[in-house]
């Protein structure tokens, strides 16, 4: 049996895997000449979509990549973020399936799988979920947050979209601002402990 210390880090390394890939994903399709780091693409999505009359329609699909990946690189949203990572997954799913994209549907259930992992540890969060409202048996209590760590946190996932503005002058400039970006957000779980 892991300790809770123990599943608390390997949950954590899991959703900074999966906000990486989701994060870095969404930065990669915006980012001036798709500079940012990822690993998984197609990180043209928007121009071709813009072939089609839906270049806004692949922005809004970075962009929810680059949200959700946040949520869950930064540990502060893993469950709020590994909640709207299902439907991000399935839909890339369908349509790397309907494309018939050799291996890349193995990779996303992958993902999916790991996904899993961190919305069964949060079990508990869900029947309040469902029953709208308390049920017999509540969530478990968990590190309190403070709005000004709310702040913090939100403060760094608006330099991110900065960095992609930054990005079409200076992309040293632009990796800089969204590093420094991730690591505000880091810091929010300091400002709990202060304002506590």
């Amino acid at each position: 049996m892991l300790s809770p210390k123990t599943k608390r880090t390997f949950l954590n390394l899991i959703a900074v895997f999966l906000g990486f890939t989701f994060f870095g994903a969404g930065m990669a399709k915006l980012y001036a000449e798709h500079q940012y780091f990822g690993w998984i693409g197609p990180t043209w999505l928007v121009e071709k979509l813009e072939e089609y009359g839906l270049g806004f329609y692949g922005q809004f699909i970075a962009l929810s990549q680059i949200l959700i990946g946040y949520l869950l690189i930064t540990t502060r949203y893993k469950l709020l973020g590994s909640i709207m990572l299902i439907p991000m997954i399935l839909n890339i799913l369908m349509i790397t399936i309907s494309l018939e994209w050799k291996g890349t549907p193995f990779v996303l259930g992958g993902l999916l799988t790991l996904n899993l992992l961190i919305l069964w540890h949060y079990r508990d969060f869900f029947a309040p979920l469902i029953n709208e409202g308390k049920s017999g048996n509540q969530p478990k209590s968990r590190q309190k947050r403070t709005w000004k760590g709310h702040m913090v946190w939100t403060v760094g996932l608006a330099l991110q979209f900065v960095s992609i503005a930054i990005s079409f002058s200076s992309i040293w400039l632009a990796f800089g601002t969204s590093m420094i970006g991730i690591i505000i957000s880091l810091l929010s779980f300091k400002v709990d402990k202060i304002n506590q």
